[in-house]
């Protein structure tokens, strides 16, 4: 099997990505200078610290949006919180295709992938849920709703995240019956 085309399409989807996620936010000095497409041997590990397209990246912008909220700076906090959704999201895509590759090939490396790809995803989920409590602090509940609905979608109703979404839709009005019941140890509808 020939297994150099599909790494070097992974490669330029990579950089293509990365170059597109550096162009989403002004670059600070102490962030890497984004990678020239036209030299692909200039790449860095995304391991460091400065790299956008990162666990470290994705806190960076969470921990910038907490900031920003603090200030009641709400228009900024919903930018770096959208910034740090998309590059959660462009991480657990990318563990959950590696999983794949690996899977029934190399087992240790497929589970540590899917870890990864579960983790992003659950940081993605919450940079979602901050994004709709901001939206909810600048009185736009037809932002919120969606990302609600795709936080119970992705969370289960059942876990801690997608019972505090399904309350924020409750609290909204956008759904009528709150969830989960009080005072009933059975799941048939009460009268």
């Amino acid at each position: 099997m020939n297994f150099a085309a599909p790494a070097s399409v992974i490669r330029l989807a990579s950089l293509s990505v990365i170059a597109t996620l550096g162009m989403l936010a002004p670059v600070n000095a102490q962030q890497a200078k984004p990678i020239d497409p036209n030299s692909p041997n200039n790449l860095r590990p995304t391991a460091q610290n400065n790299s956008v397209l990162s666990l470290e990246g994705g806190e960076r912008l969470m921990k910038e949006a907490e900031q920003a909220v603090a200030a009641q700076n709400y228009t900024l906090a919903a930018k770096k919180l959208q910034e740090a959704r998309q590059v959660y999201n462009q991480l657990s895509n990318f563990y959950q295709d590696l999983n794949s590759s690996f899977s029934g090939i190399d087992n240790r490396v497929s589970d540590s992938q899917r870890q990864r790809a579960l983790l992003t995803a659950q940081k993605r989920d919450e940079a979602t849920y901050q994004l709709a409590l901001v939206h909810r602090a600048q009185n736009q509940p037809e932002l919120a709703v969606p990302l609600l609905v795709q936080i119970i979608k992705s969370q289960n109703p059942t876990r801690d995240l997608g019972k505090k979404a399904y309350q924020q839709l409750f609290e909204l009005g956008f759904v009528d019956s709150p969830f989960p019941r009080q005072g009933s140890g059975s799941s048939s509808s009460q009268k």
